[in-house]
């Protein structure tokens, strides 16, 4: 069975949005559910809704409209707080819905009012519903819902059955400590089993657990959006310089606007600071692209073993290494980029520097430096030492296999980028054929590079899959088939803004 985070259930309803599939569709299936899990408990009887105001509650809005179209059913429905505070707008509109049915419902200010009601409400109640919080809930539960967790958990042991929703209100979702929680006879989830529910502790309280499909669409799931974006790091109002990524970009020699235009894309991603270590050949060049670029000089004109007499220290000083980008494969260069790895802790290779990657190297690597590689399709034939499969789900696999061999995460490029870390796979489906144009795949690693200083590896490398599409797309939009990739870098902070995640 596959388990799901709260925050990874989140992203895929935002991708479910963004592919059209809208939340109110999402609710009313969600609430659908839960009223045939009442009806296959209780044939007729008198039936309690507990709700909270937010999507938790909007879906217990959703199920007692449905079971009171059902003959057999009295159904009552108790708002913790006011209607005027309900939080999203699908559950502002089902809760607008009851007003037009018969069945009663109560809008309470505090606990006080509960505990008038429990000798009613409560314990004329055959079946209980708790949807008072669904997967956003940790920590201390405050009034009125804490009594109202109580008055449910008296009714339960009094012989009630109880239902929650999603999971028993009180409970952390991903399986952290908590005050206390409902105890509930059976739990309805959605779409799949939440982390949270499959804890020890947990079980005292789920009952029996069904997990009930609402609808999610595949490719919410499968393919990077925009809900991917919100599980990435919040740059936050209170830190200091380098708190959001430090980033050594190494590359250049034969070519100098490569390792440029990384380095300008992991600073318009949101990195604090970014150093590009370039051959003495081409520092003035490269350091003419941007102001805001820190440049360091190698020893000559091509990154070599010289280069290890400061390479380290100013390892040591950066998040993140980026590296490959313009280096060229001269044998002394890969040789460097070999010396050069076990001293990261985090790094991302592209182009030039993959060459190097052969022999025993992972193993060298595994456990000491996280590696994300970001190959095209010849690239990672190269990789391999076989052919890249043009089937698209036999190149999913290999992708797969490959970074589960190696402990690594691997994106492969293409009209359809792959993404995974042997666990985990992606797809992403942005970006145009005006993105063949040089320099984009520079562009993508130094936006990985920035997103990996703060987030985990595989997040970071689909995000960036992603972003860089995205605004690809949008710069498509106005130079066409004159795209650049400078254009690319100036649309970053579009994306980047409307995730809030700078």
């Amino acid at each position: 069975m596959r388990f799901i985070s709260s925050s990874r259930m989140k992203a895929i309803d935002r991708n479910c949005e963004y592919l059209g599939l809208l939340p109110v569709q999402l609710m009313e299936n969600a609430g659908a559910a839960i009223a045939q899990s009442i009806r296959e408990k209780l044939e007729s009887g008198k039936v309690l809704f507990i709700a909270g105001r937010g999507n938790n509650g909007g879906d217990a809005f959703v199920a007692a409209r449905q079971l009171s179209g059902f003959s057999g059913y009295s159904v009552k429905v108790i708002l913790l707080g006011k209607s005027q505070d309900i939080r999203t707008n699908e559950a502002c509109h089902n809760f607008s819905l009851l007003r037009f049915s018969r069945l009663q419902m109560l809008e309470i200010k505090d606990s006080s009012q509960l505990a008038a009601l429990a000798s009613d409400w409560f314990s004329e109640a055959d079946l209980l519903v708790d949807a008072i919080f669904g997967t956003g809930v940790k920590g201390i539960i405050k009034e009125p819902e804490s009594t109202a967790v109580d008055l449910i958990n008296r009714e339960g042991k009094a012989g009630k059955t109880v239902i929650s929703v999603d999971i028993p209100s009180g409970l952390d979702p991903d399986g952290g400590g908590f005050e206390k929680a409902v105890h509930a006879e059976l739990t309805v989830t959605f779409h799949r089993m939440k982390t949270g529910l499959m804890s020890e502790n947990a079980k005292k309280y789920t009952g029996t657990i069904k997990v009930a499909e609402i609808g999610v669409c595949a490719d919410a799931e499968q393919y990077v959006g925009p809900g991917d974006l919100t599980m990435l790091h919040r740059r936050q109002s209170e830190g200091h310089k380098g708190d959001s990524g430090k980033i050594l970009v190494i590359g250049g020699g034969p070519y100098s606007g490569a390792p440029a235009l990384a380095a300008l894309a992991a600073l318009r991603a949101g990195a604090d600071l970014v150093t590009a270590a370039v051959p003495e050949s081409v520092s003035e060049i490269v350091a003419s692209y941007s102001p805001n670029l820190i440049v360091r000089k190698l020893s000559s004109n091509i990154l070599c073993p010289d280069d290890l007499s400061i390479l380290p220290d100013l390892i040591d000083s950066h998040d993140v290494v980026v590296m490959g980008m313009g280096l060229g494969r001269a044998s002394e260069t890969l040789e460097a980029v070999r010396k050069i790895l076990p001293f990261c802790r985090k790094a991302v290779l592209d182009a030039d520097a993959l060459s190097a990657l052969s022999g025993s190297i992972f193993e060298t690597l595994a456990g000491n430096c996280e590696l994300i590689v970001t190959p095209h399709a010849g690239e990672f034939a190269r990789l391999r030492d076989m052919g890249t499969p043009e089937d698209h789900e036999a190149r999913i696999k290999a992708v797969r296999e490959f970074s589960e061999e190696k402990g690594i995460v691997t994106l492969l490029k293409g009209k359809i980028d792959i993404i995974s870390d042997g666990k985990q796979t992606l797809m992403n489906r942005t970006g145009n054929a005006g993105m063949t144009v040089g320099g984009t795949g520079d562009v993508l690693a130094g936006l990985t590079g920035s997103l990996f200083s703060r987030n985990p590896a595989f997040l970071a490398a689909a995000s960036a899959a992603y972003i860089n599409g995205t605004a690809g797309d949008l710069a498509f939009e106005r130079a066409g088939n004159g795209l650049l990739a400078t254009d690319v870098i100036e649309k970053i902070t579009e994306i980047i803004k409307e995730a809030d995640i700078g």
